[in-house]
């Protein structure tokens, strides 16, 4: 195998990886009644970062009382 197949093999797997990463954030914010399209988006650049920002933000309340 030459090394631009192991290269882009490699590559395909990061971001298979982060694209499923980026969905899991989608369905973690839809959970806590957020958006989930702007979490995909934002999870797209920020990664694990996001889904730790996600895990600490408490759920938004839908009523006050």
């Amino acid at each position: 195998m030459d090394q631009l197949a192991i290269l882009t093999s490699e590559r395909a797997g990061f971001f298979v990886g982060w694209g499923t990463l980026a969905l899991i954030n989608a369905g973690l914010a839809q959970g806590k009644n957020r958006s989930g399209l702007t979490w995909w988006a934002l999870s797209l650049i920020l990664g694990p970062i996001g889904t730790l920002i996600l895990v600490l933000l408490p759920k938004v309340r839908t009523k006050i009382f």
